[in-house]
């Protein structure tokens, strides 16, 4: 489970690194400008010399608008987006999420795991040591989980996993490695969440397509 972990979990990283059935990277569409001699002003009231049709004024590029902090925010490497990822496997995403750079690991990595709910019943959770906490492997439990994640080191009350099980872990690696291929997800250009989401989305079916 993770991010662009942080990717979910920053995989967002976290992420940036779970959330899905079809893991977080990149979707884009291009789109050609047309141009024409004389009067360049648009239907939509450009303002004429050097623009392109259809260009103009925010207002009439449709698009949504930016309201709040669409996901941004600052962590010890700046400012950025986390993406948080559950996958069944390395091109598989079941659930994902935005959020912050800096929200913790831990609370979103339980909103992906509440998204799951039972869905996946008696299936392991493969997470890392940042769902180590005890509310964490409770919620995965009460979902019908079984979660296997190591004890930090600085745990007292450690506990035995499945170590064997837990290399799998390296296949939502693997799907975000996929994922920044996608240069308009690694650098997020869309101001928007539900751009930024949409286009993540898009990546993730040609990362299944391929």
């Amino acid at each position: 489970m993770e991010g662009a972990a942080e990717r979910v979990w920053q995989l967002g990283n976290d992420i940036q690194k779970v959330q899905s059935l079809g893991k977080e990277r990149g979707d884009a569409t291009n789109f050609r400008s047309v141009a024409s001699r004389g009067d360049n002003r648009s239907a939509c009231g450009g303002s004429g010399v050097g623009q392109h049709i259809l260009q103009g004024t925010s207002g009439c590029s449709w698009g949504l608008e930016k309201n709040g902090k669409q996901c941004i925010g600052k962590s010890k490497g700046g400012w950025n987006t986390k993406l948080h990822v559950v996958s069944a496997d390395d091109k598989v995403v079941i659930e994902m999420h935005l959020s912050g750079g800096e929200c913790h690991d831990a609370p979103e990595g339980r909103k992906s795991i509440a998204a799951v709910g039972g869905d996946y019943w008696g299936v392991p959770l493969l997470m890392d040591r940042a769902y180590e906490g005890d509310e964490t492997r409770m919620l995965a439990m009460v979902c019908g989980h079984k979660p296997v994640v190591p004890p930090k080191e600085n745990r007292k009350d450690k506990w035995e996993y499945d170590k064997e099980k837990y290399k799998g872990r390296n296949v939502v690696e693997r799907l975000f490695r996929r994922l920044e291929e996608f240069r308009r997800v690694f650098t997020r250009y869309d101001k928007t969440d539900t751009m930024f989401l949409a286009y993540i989305q898009f990546a993730f079916i040609v990362i299944w397509l391929n």
